[in-house]
């Protein structure tokens, strides 16, 4: 029997108890859990530059015992590694405009995943920490 792969992304630029439920939550979705890291470029499409570079935030995520892999996302979208890695479940995140999951929906349904829209965690957020730090 074909092990069930989900596929999350995250930023994972200041790690916090959203990301772990999150990751937490998409694992027990199936089997194996791969996670994109985003890259740079791909997180400064909507946000401002990580603080940790994409060799520490994969290698943090890495280390969660819910991942079983952590890839370069070089862009945004996940669509372009859902393409190469094939899961059976894509996670998304309520957070993100409705045009974009549609789209997301649209690729895994050509390659015959389907597409769990996760309830984003409001309470804690890197951004909040980062605001927070500079204070």
């Amino acid at each position: 029997m074909e092990d069930k792969i989900v596929y999350a992304y995250v930023v994972a630029d200041i790690l916090h108890i959203g990301h772990i439920l999150a990751l937490e939550n998409a694992k027990a979705l199936g089997d194996k859990l791969v996670v994109g890291v985003l890259t740079d470029e791909a997180v400064m499409e909507k946000k401002k530059k990580p603080v940790f570079s994409l060799g520490e935030r994969i290698k943090i995520i890495k280390s969660l015992r819910c991942v079983d892999l952590a890839i370069p996302q070089p862009t945004y979208s996940p669509t372009e590694n859902i393409i190469k890695v094939k899961p059976h479940i894509v996670v998304e995140s309520d957070s993100h405009n409705e045009k974009d999951i549609k789209y997301t929906e649209k690729i895994a349904k050509k390659i015959g995943a389907r597409v769990f829209v996760m309830p984003y965690f409001p309470e804690q957020s890197s951004t909040k920490i980062k605001m927070e730090i500079k204070k």
